[in-house]
C-alpha cells in the first residue's frame, strides 16, 4: 500500500490542486479493482494541525491526520498556494522539517504549480531542476538563485523530487506518477477518463511574454519600453546604450539582473510575442507575419519560434487561430 500525503496548507491554496490528487490515486483504486486487483493507495490529507482551512471562502478542508501523527508516508503531494510567495511560506513552514524528515526516510515528494515554492523552500530542489507556473518565473528565480528552474517543463523528475507547470498541467505529473507506481495501461484509462493528454511534455505554447517590469531600474525599463515599440526595426545595444546614456557592459549587466534576460534574448521574447498575437487573430500568411516582426531569413524565424513556443509557426497558427478553430469545429 502507497501511503500518499496530500498538505491542506494556510493561505488561499488552489482548492483543485487537493481535490484533484485526492481524485486522482482513489480513482486509481477504483480502476485497479476493475482489473480485479487489490487497491494500491491510502491518501490522507495532512494539515500543520486538525484545524480545517477554508478556500474562497467557500470550501472547508478538514486534514486527515497533521504533521504530528502522520509518521511514515511514501508521497508528499505540496498544492499551489496562491498570494504573497514569503507570507504563504511563512504561514506554512512548520511543514518544511516534516517534509524533509520524510523525504530522508524515503518519502518521494511532488510540488503542483507554484507549489514550488513551498518545495524550494524545504531546500530540497537546491542545485535541482524544478517547474512552477510561467507566470511566476521570475519571482522564483529571485527567491530561489540556488534552484535550476525549467520554465517551459509541465514536469520535473529529480530522482524521487517531481513538480509541475502552471494550472491545470498538474494533472500531467498526476497521470505521471500514476504511471510509476503501477503502470501504462492504468496510466492511459486514467488519462482518457480525466481528459488529460498524456505525455505533454512543455508548458511553451501557454506561455504569454508581458516583459519583466518587477523591478526598480529606470534605464532598463526605458530600454524595454523603446524595444517594445520598435521591436520591428533592427535594434542594436550600442543603439540602446546611447538612449539611456549608459556604457554597452553596464546596461547589459543591468539588463539581464533585472529583467532575467539578455537584451538580445528579451527582443527575440518581444518579437515572437507579436507573432504569436498576429498568427492567433489575422489572415497573414507565415512569411508576412515574419517580416512584419523584423525578421527576414524564413529558416532562422522558424527556429527562434519553434524553441520559445515549443510548436511550429504553422502548428501554433492552425492550433490558436480563431478562424481555423472554427473551420475545423
Amino acid at each position: 500500500m502507497k501511503h500518499i500525503s496530500i498538505l491542506v496548507p494556510r493561505g488561499a491554496a488552489a482548492l483543485s490542486c487537493i481535490e484533484g490528487a485526492n481524485t486522482a490515486f482513489t480513482k486509481a483504486n477504483d480502476f485497479l479493482a476493475s482489473f480485479g486487483k487489490p487497491p494500491l493507495f491510502d491518501v490522507k490529507l495532512v494539515g500543520i494541525t486538525d484545524e480545517e482551512q477554508v478556500y474562497d471562502r467557500l470550501f472547508h478542508v478538514r486534514p486527515d491526520q497533521t504533521i504530528h501523527t502522520a509518521t511514515k508516508t511514501d508521497l508528499i503531494i505540496i498544492p499551489a498556494v496562491n498570494g504573497a510567495m514569503n507570507d504563504v511560506i511563512a504561514a506554512n513552514q512548520e511543514f518544511f522539517p516534516w517534509i524533509v524528515k520524510q523525504h530522508r526516510a524515503g518519502a518521494e515528494v511532488a510540488s503542483l504549480c507554484v507549489g514550488a515554492f513551498l518545495l524550494a523552500a524545504t531546500g530540497l530542489v537546491a542545485g535541482k531542476r524544478c517547474a512552477t507556473h510561467w507566470l511566476s518565473v521570475n519571482e522564483f528565480r529571485k527567491m530561489f538563485p540556488d534552484v535550476e528552474l525549467v520554465s517551459d517543463k509541465i514536469i520535473t523528475d529529480e530522482q524521487g523530487i517531481y513538480s509541475s507547470g502552471g494550472a491545470n498541467s498538474f494533472w500531467n505529473l498526476l497521470i505521471y506518477l500514476l504511471e510509476k507506481y503501477t503502470n501504462r495501461e492504468l496510466a492511459i484509462l486514467a488519462s482518457k477518463y480525466f481528459a488529460i493528454e498524456i505525455d505533454r511534455e512543455t508548458q511553451s505554447p501557454f506561455i504569454m511574454f508581458k516583459g519583466q517590469r518587477d523591478h526598480q531600474d529606470e534605464s532598463v525599463k526605458k530600454v524595454q519600453e523603446f524595444i517594445e515599440n520598435n521591436f520591428q526595426d533592427k535594434i542594436t545595444v550600442d543603439q540602446l546604450s546611447s538612449i539611456v546614456a549608459v556604457g554597452r557592459r553596464s546596461l547589459e549587466r543591468r539588463f539581464k539582473k533585472a529583467t532575467c534576460n539578455t537584451v538580445s534574448e528579451y527582443i527575440q521574447r518581444v518579437k515572437i510575442e507579436a507573432a504569436k498575437k498576429s498568427f492567433e487573430t489575422s489572415r497573414k500568411n507565415i512569411n508576412e507575419i515574419m517580416f512584419d516582426v523584423g525578421y527576414s531569413d524564413i529558416k532562422a524565424f522558424r527556429t527562434i519560434f519553434k524553441k520559445t513556443t515549443g510548436l511550429s509557426p504553422l502548428e501554433y497558427k492552425n492550433k490558436y487561430n480563431r478562424e481555423i478553430m472554427a473551420m475545423a469545429g
